[in-house]
């Protein structure tokens, strides 16, 4: 069993970017990490180093550094695309624009460096691994209220069903609006209801071709 990653290492790791898994360090310490099967090369220039999956999922074991126990607040943390139903969104305004539209491109960035040919229509590997956040990353993007308190919006949700999310709206205008983002952002999505509740739901995939 490979030993664990050095303190500098961790360090490398936990600074990724939360969203393409960019790393940023050393040569040194980014061979040491592609060793260990937490990063890799990408082959094409400027051959950036990104986390693989065993890199994702130490990454987010990675305890974070304590925050001050009375100030823990929406700034807390890495950046988190709006799922919708948060107990405490983060602020709107300017600065939340700027990070959404910043991690959607890094998304898209993403897309094009590790799908085969480069193709950015569509979802990649990381997307796969965390759909509820991928989901909610292109509704939040796309301008879609996520939400929160009294205010009606989007809700996205996970579901027993592999690679496939739960997408909620308060009306058919709402839902078709997410469907149609969706889909621009390389998913498929279809209309449900649920037996009990009548509740009409989008369940929403990524697609592969």
């Amino acid at each position: 069993m490979s030993r664990p990653p050095t303190a500098a290492q961790r360090r490398v790791i936990e600074a990724a970017d939360p969203v393409t898994g960019r790393l940023r360090g050393t040569e040194a310490q980014l061979a040491a990490l592609v060793k260990r099967g937490l990063a890799f090369r990408h082959p094409r220039p400027p051959h950036e180093h990104f986390l693989t999956r065993a890199g994702h999922r130490l990454r987010e074991a990675v305890p974070e550094a304590p925050q001050e126990s009375a100030q823990p607040g929406p700034d807390a943390g890495v950046f988190a695309a709006r799922v919708g139903g948060e107990e405490e969104p983060p602020a709107d305004g300017p600065a939340r624009l700027r990070e959404v539209h910043s991690a959607w491109q890094g998304l898209l960035e993403l897309r094009r460096m590790t799908n085969p040919g480069g193709a950015a229509d569509r979802p990649c590997g990381w997307e796969r691994a965390h759909l509820v956040r991928a989901a909610a990353l292109a509704l939040e993007a796309a301008g879609h209220p996520p939400a929160s308190g009294s205010a009606d919006g989007y809700r996205v949700r996970a579901t027993p069903q592999p690679e496939a999310v739960a997408v909620y709206a308060p009306d058919k205008e709402h839902l078709a609006a997410c469907a149609a983002t969706l889909e621009r952002a390389g998913w498929q999505a279809g209309e449900y209801t649920e037996p009990r509740t009548r509740v009409r739901y989008l369940l929403a995939s990524p697609r592969r071709v």
